[in-house]
């Protein structure tokens, strides 16, 4: 992956920067339960990082039904509730955006999740400080990930053109996003990372957020020379 120049890093939230996918998951398994289908492994890898909105056809369509019209926002509301229960930031989430900052890096959020989950879960793991103002929302474009319009209205907000935006994912949704915005991605890739994603695969993978500093370090020396 070339490193320079970045305008601006772009991170993902769920999985990225808080480690809400275990509840979000069970939940959707739970509600497919519930309905009939009993989700496999693989199933549920692939729909991982989509908005309730984007879940709804796919479950009528799987499972032949009618959802009512607000399913999406009732599981919305049902993800805050469990998020009040407790979430944790990722590792190393603070120290990444700490070091950022340090280093004048700019960087915002984008994330299929609504404003009033990631409000939640920045409060609950105490990084709301540090996202302040620079979160973006599928819900305030017209199409989530795997769409690339949040990446780009983020990049829009910074004033930065995409071909400089460094993204942060770790979803097939998501990398997909980055590709069709036109911007370099780093994958997030833990030993549950799927197959699909070779499709679309990210420029660089980590294993854990402790490796990015030094990338970032590395490319923002390149853009001082």
């Amino acid at each position: 992956m070339t490193l320079a120049p970045i305008g601006l890093v772009i991170f993902d939230c769920d999985g990225v920067l808080i480690d809400s996918e275990p509840l979000s998951k069970a939940l959707v398994t739970e509600e497919a339960a519930s309905l009939g289908w009993r989700m496999s492994g693989d199933e549920l890898h692939a729909i991982t990082g989509l908005a309730w909105s984007a879940l709804k056809p796919l479950f009528e369509a799987r499972l032949g039904i009618v959802l009512p019209p607000d399913w999406a926002a009732t599981m919305q509301k049902w993800m805050i509730a469990r998020l009040q229960s407790g979430v944790a930031a990722m590792p190393g989430a603070c120290a990444l955006l700490m070091e950022a900052e340090a280093l004048c890096l700019p960087y915002r959020i984008a994330s299929n999740s609504s404003h009033e989950e990631m409000a939640q879960k920045f409060a609950a793991t105490g990084l709301l400080p540090l996202v302040q103002g620079r979160v973006h929302s599928a819900r305030d474009v017209p199409r989530g990930k795997p769409a690339p319009d949040v990446f780009l209205a983020a990049a829009a907000a910074q004033g930065v053109e995409p071909a400089a935006c460094l993204v942060i994912e770790d979803s097939v949704p998501g990398i997909t996003a980055a590709h069709a915005a036109g911007m370099r991605v780093i994958a997030l890739a833990p030993d549950h990372f799927v197959a699909e994603a070779h499709h679309v695969p990210p420029h660089l993978m980590v294993r854990s957020l402790a490796e990015l500093p030094p990338i970032f370090r590395a490319a923002m020396a390149e853009c001082t020379r």
